[in-house]
């Protein structure tokens, strides 16, 4: 359905042309400051408007309706919302009778007897991870770990070439944003523009801090948990742990965590060690380990192209060529590594909430 966790509850609402979008999450700890402004440096990660992405661009301010008072989450259910301004809907009805390949059109239309709203891709819309990237904000809040999402990889060009190829310096410590990265990867999104195509990309999630001892076997995974969350996300085709698919082309003396002895028991609940490689990404039998949690994410390249593609024309019952109007991301996976950051810590807050 649209809801997610246990003990903290995240449920989106709405679609990408209608009136507004929005979240409401239960379960949120009471007494956490919490204003407008602490979602703006997390919204404007996931701003259009670079070289890449969408020229839609929306005001995406927050309005909190419940669950504050006094500048103070009160523990009550949090609804956050965001109005929908800048709408084109007239460049979608094309797709009622004709669906875009390798969107949900065909599929929305059939789950829901063609009651559902095609604009802008409706709910299925990238639009709906805005109020995901809300919910993160607070989720953030709520844990002490530190959870980072990078780009690695746009179109199979790899950061660090992409960068070396821009002659352009990539500070890891810098916060990615989607204007930072179109710019080291500028040759190739030029490239799929000029092609009236678009590419993918590959996202990288880091989870430091954590105790070792979370997550439940077998399908409350921490794994498990995170996968269903990230999975949840427009446009996601895969994700790995540690040394991922990798693993299946290691010997196990290749991939195996050895242990290693740590100064700083106070992080474990019985023995100071911890495994020292990391190839499990921070996860062994479900559970986390104290290591770094690692994952990557695949994102396809963006459905909607200009480029002509054969789809079925249901009105005259006949194959047809699709050249896809109106405004879209030739990269969405631009703009995604704060919505990957805000699921990972959406599943945390869930896995740690206590009361």
């Amino acid at each position: 359905m649209n809801s997610l966790g246990r003990k903290f509850r995240v449920s989106i609402f709405g679609e990408s042309h209608g009136d507004a979008i929005g979240v409401v999450l239960d379960g949120v700890q009471p007494g956490i400051a919490l204003r407008k402004e602490d979602f703006m440096p997390d919204i404007l990660r996931r701003k259009s408007g670079a070289l890449g992405t969408t020229p839609r661009t929306e005001a995406d301010e927050p309005e909190l309706l419940s669950g504050v008072f006094n500048g103070y989450t009160t523990g009550a259910p949090l609804t956050i919302i965001f109005r929908n301004r800048n709408t084109r809907s007239g460049d979608y009805k094309l797709f009622n009778d004709i669906p875009r390949p390798g969107h949900a059109d065909y599929t929305a239309s059939i789950k829901w007897m063609e009651f559902n709203d095609p604009r802008g891709g409706g709910h299925f819309s990238g639009r709906l991870t805005l109020p995901i990237v809300a919910a993160g904000v607070v989720a953030k809040k709520m844990v002490n770990y530190q959870i980072k999402a990078r780009l690695v990889e746009v179109g199979g060009v790899r950061r660090e070439v992409a960068a070396a190829q821009e002659h352009m310096t990539d500070m890891a410590e810098e916060q990615d944003n989607p204007a930072k990265d179109s710019q080291i990867w500028r040759s190739v999104l030029e490239a799929a523009i000029r092609d009236r195509d678009s590419v993918g990309g590959i996202v990288e999630c880091t989870i430091d801090k954590v105790p070792a001892g979370l997550g439940e076997p077998f399908f409350d995974s921490v794994e498990s948990l995170i996968s269903h969350a990230i999975f949840s996300i427009p446009a996601v085709r895969g994700i790995e742990f540690g040394d991922g698919f990798e693993a299946a082309r290691m010997r196990g003396s290749e991939h195996n965590d050895p242990f290693d002895k740590i100064d700083d028991s106070g992080m474990h609940l019985h023995v100071n060690v911890k495994p020292s490689k990391n190839g499990a990404g921070g996860i062994n039998g479900g559970i986390t380990n104290g290591n770094q949690i690692v994952f990557r994410v695949a994102f396809k390249p963006t459905s909607s192209i200009g480029k002509g593609q054969k789809t079925f024309n249901f009105a005259t019952g006949e194959l047809t060529n699709l050249e896809i109007p109106g405004r879209h991301d030739a990269c969405i996976a631009l703009r995604t590594p704060v919505v990957v950051e805000a699921m990972a810590a959406i599943v945390m807050a869930d896995l740690t909430r206590i009361m």
